[in-house]
């Protein structure tokens, strides 16, 4: 069988490090906020090119807490990406703002710059864009639109650590940068984990008293806060992978240099984009095929494994009913939830497992001529 990720190998090339680790947790004495958290939000910062990085316990509490700290609430409008996971939309929704949806670019699956303007109302107060599957979104565009409209442009980097915009990485462009370290991104930890880096002072230090109850001195609480807080044995894990995150990225771009040249002339698929001066981190590797669930199950049988990132979008889940949103809305979001299929990759999936997974691909697509080739 060829998993879509495997987690086991990753663990395995770093068991004695992290091993040194879990020792050092259980000796230090410290559990919550304490030297490894200070230390990892140092290293990551710096890798980004940020001023600062807060911790916090979850991607989504990174996405939720930075739309606090910018001070975004009930009656305002955050536009976001149609197509991106619902933690996107559910932090805005938690901050009590409205989600104001826009297609993506059907090449890169990313927000549509183009169409952001015509989305902006008196109500708007923010650009919430989403770098999907690991591909930066277009800073340099959107900073532009947000500025000229006085808006806080933010960013949900999820999928996207170790990926670069014009030579510039990621975490570091826009005003608030959000993380998720959930065990199958990029930087993963060993449970649920994330952050939200910036340059302004201002944000990261509301950031640090709403992660910790809105105090920055115990038993006095300067604001309504939350319970947030990068745990220390996590923090040293991610100090642990961050180490190897290039690496391993590196690793990835070699697989989907097999998909991308094997698979270059197939018919009956659209293949990812990798625009100029863009980096990618090759979170997932996204193709479109024709049939898709026909292909998806004709793969398991030959013991490939697959998954689609995301069937169902946020318009159309039963979590978003009440905001009035038709069915068929978002066309783009649409087409694209019923055509996407994840191929295993991963920084342990060998070159050889990967051209085994083309030839599987080619082999069941079976495509009369007048299917779509790659796009771009």
């Amino acid at each position: 069988m060829i998993p879509p990720l495997d987690l086991q190998a990753a663990t395995d090339e770093l068991r004695p490090q992290l091993q040194d680790v879990f020792a050092r947790f259980l000796d230090s004495g410290r559990y919550v906020l304490g030297p490894e958290v200070e230390a990892f939000e140092s290293e990551y910062a710096a890798f980004c090119g940020a001023a600062d990085c807060v911790g916090v316990s979850s991607g989504l509490d990174a996405l939720h807490l930075a739309l606090r700290a910018a001070g975004i609430g009930p009656g305002d409008e955050v536009i976001v990406a149609s197509n991106t996971y619902i933690a996107t939309w559910l932090a805005v929704t938690h901050a009590g703002a409205d989600v104001v949806p826009v297609e993506p670019d059907r090449l890169t699956h990313n927000i549509d710059p183009t169409l952001i303007p015509e989305k902006i109302t008196s109500r708007t107060k923010a650009i919430l864009a989403t770098s999907l599957y690991g591909l930066p979104v277009d800073y340099e565009q959107i900073r532009t639109i947000a500025a000229n409209a006085g808006l806080l442009f933010l960013t949900d980097n999820a999928q996207a650590s170790g990926a670069q915009y014009h030579g510039r990485p990621v975490g570091g462009i826009a005003d608030l940068e959000c993380h998720s370290f959930y065990p199958t991104k990029n930087l993963g930890a060993l449970g649920e984990a994330g952050a939200v880096t910036t340059s302004d002072p201002q944000f990261a230090g509301r950031l640090r008293m709403l992660r910790n109850y809105g105090s920055t001195q115990r038993y006095h609480h300067e604001i309504p806060g939350f319970n947030s807080r990068l745990d220390e044995l996590q923090a040293g894990i991610l100090r642990v992978k961050l180490t190897v995150l290039d690496e391993w990225n590196r690793r990835r771009r070699q697989i989907a240099a097999v998909y991308q040249t094997r698979l270059r002339d197939c018919r009956g698929i659209i293949l990812p984009v990798e625009p100029d001066r863009m980096l990618h981190a090759w979170h997932l590797y996204v193709v479109q095929p024709a049939r898709r669930d026909e292909i998806q199950e004709l793969l398991r049988r030959r013991d490939i494994g697959t998954l689609i990132h995301y069937p169902v979008p946020p318009h159309r889940s039963p979590a978003y009913q009440s905001a009035g949103f038709a069915p068929e809305q978002f066309p783009v979001a649409n087409a694209l939830a019923d055509r996407v299929l994840s191929l295993p990759m991963g920084p342990h999936l060998t070159e050889a497992a990967a051209a085994e997974v083309c030839d599987a691909l080619v082999s069941v697509l079976s495509c009369p001529a007048d299917e779509p080739r790659m796009a771009g």
